[in-house]
């Protein structure tokens, strides 16, 4: 019957991992402290059933030991499989259990319940201990039927989960956390999890917990388990936290949490997150009663949120301090209200471009305009330094200072058209010259009248290139640069040069 058994709980196991039974064996009596490379390595000294790979164990209350499931590469032969395993240190063997394919299967419908109440665990005598006696007019068939409905009911949550669960991750305690294994908060969260919204057996739950231990840690629920063979799942879980988590109290939590401030640049649904996390550890510790846990979230979140008043303020939860609102809900607003705010900055952003590029064509303008004029005055002085050549002299004295004149009001209007070019270049337009060969051309014309005579310059023309103001020059000048006003002075002073050429001629 034993035999049977482990032959039932091999073929459960393997449809819970989607295994073939063909190539699956069951290893029972095998240790607790052995890892899984040592299993892999007993198994491997036979030859038969080829490469072996582990996927799962389980703990068994009666061998008191590991059962351990295998998946063989080749398909098992029954003739050739030993019946015993022995392991390398010489301890005791351990039982090889594998599918007997050579059962018949009966329809009779006998046979069958006698197997399903064995696999339950059940008797014929737990059968009739549900039977209810029927009425004369009740059909033979439904006090039976009502009775195994019943039973299958009572069984359907354990049946329901079997081997299929989704297994916890490793822990071992270790400091650091070795690679592949979780940390404390995050295991104790989902073994905590697990414990609460499973519905399997309390055996089946420290089973699942010991068989995600390992060094450090399993020491620890052994422990527990020398200390009180029915120790409860949680026990398991609260042992462990004890020797491995924080050892600060439900106070000191308490007060840690009160210390709790928003940091810089960090969104209030982050803080807010962060409140929550170290709230439930001080419920959890027994720092605060569950009942005020809203509330106290609200105080910390209004004291503690100092980058965000004004969202708090259209949140409205200083009002609201009577009637907090719980985790999530306060969670959703924050997000909404955030969104809000993040899709309203946007809108500034793109307000903030259009005024500047409306300033920039501004500019542009008016760079085209004084480009513009620019041009015309270019052309004017190349028409009147034309005229200035053409005219013959009539006497010695005048031809004398048109010839002396001539080339120094040429040059300093030159000059000056140079600067003007230099400071349009500097405001980043690039200033087209069509009339630069004529200015070439009037120039070489104007310096072969005479010999040069130093400029003789107005004190209109003596300013400052560049805040534009009279009586200094742009190496001794402290103002603020004023382009526009040197530009202005430029023109003005061409425009007076244009008016003096005819009196001197």
């Amino acid at each position: 019957m034993v035999d049977s058994q482990f032959q039932d709980i091999l073929r459960n196991w393997c449809r819970g991992e989607d295994l073939k039974v063909q190539h699956a064996i069951l290893l029972i009596g095998v240790p607790e402290d052995l890892a899984v490379e040592q299993i892999e390595e007993v198994v491997h000294t036979v030859r038969c059933w080829g490469r072996v790979r582990i996927r799962g164990r389980s703990f068994n209350s009666e061998t008191q030991s590991f059962l351990v499931l295998c998946e063989c590469r080749e398909k098992i032969d029954p003739e050739r499989v030993p019946p015993k395993l022995m392991p390398i240190d010489g301890s005791e063997p351990w039982t090889v259990v594998i599918a007997n394919q050579m059962a018949p299967a009966s329809d009779d419908f006998e046979h069958k319940l006698k197997r399903w109440l064995q696999a339950e665990g059940k008797t014929m005598d737990d059968l009739h201990c549900y039977y209810t006696p029927a009425s004369a007019q009740q059909s033979t068939d439904e006090p039976l039927l009502r009775t195994m409905s019943q039973l299958m009911n009572q069984t359907r949550g354990v049946q329901i989960e079997g081997h299929s669960y989704r297994r916890l991750r490793t822990f071992s305690g270790v400091v650091p956390t070795p690679m592949g294994e979780e940390m404390l908060d995050p295991w104790l969260e989902q073994a905590y999890m697990m414990v609460d919204e499973s519905e399997c057996s309390d055996r089946e739950k420290r089973r699942r917990i010991v068989e995600s231990l390992k060094g450090p840690a399993l020491e620890i629920v052994k422990a527990v388990k020398y200390t009180d063979s029915d120790a409860s799942p949680e026990a398991y879980l609260n042992a462990i936290n004890s020797a491995f988590g924080t050892v600060e109290s439900g106070e000191d939590l308490y007060f840690a949490f009160r210390l709790l401030h928003q940091s810089p640049g960090e969104k209030l649904s982050d803080f807010l997150r962060r409140l929550e996390q170290a709230l439930a550890k001080v419920v959890q510790k027994g720092g605060l009663s569950d009942t005020d846990r809203d509330r106290v979230r609200i105080e910390q979140l209004l004291r503690g949120a100092v980058a965000s008043d004004l969202m708090l303020v259209q949140l409205r939860l200083r009002e609201r301090k009577s009637d907090p609102p719980s985790f999530l809900d306060l969670l959703s607003e924050i997000r909404m209200e955030e969104e809000y705010q993040a899709s309203r900055q946007k809108v500034t952003a793109t307000v903030h471009q259009v005024q500047a590029a409306g300033k920039m064509e501004t500019k542009d303008t008016e760079v085209q305009s004084l480009r513009a004029e620019l041009k015309e005055l270019k052309y004017k002085f190349a028409e009147m330094a034309r005229k200035s050549t053409s005219c013959p002299p009539t006497d010695t004295q005048p031809s004398q200072v048109t010839d002396n004149n001539a080339p120094s009001d040429v040059t300093a209007l030159k000059k000056q058209v140079k600067r003007l070019q230099n400071k349009m270049e500097g405001m980043g337009t690039k200033l087209t010259e069509p009339s630069a060969s004529s200015l070439k051309f009037a120039t070489s014309e104007s310096v072969t009248l005479g010999p040069r005579s130093p400029a003789v310059k107005d004190t209109d023309d003596y300013f400052c290139y560049r805040c534009g103001e009279n009586g200094h020059i742009a190496t001794k000048c402290h103002a603020p640069e004023n382009t526009q006003k040197v530009i202005q002075k430029l023109i003005s002073s061409l425009r007076k040069a244009q008016g003096s050429t005819p009196k001197n001629q």
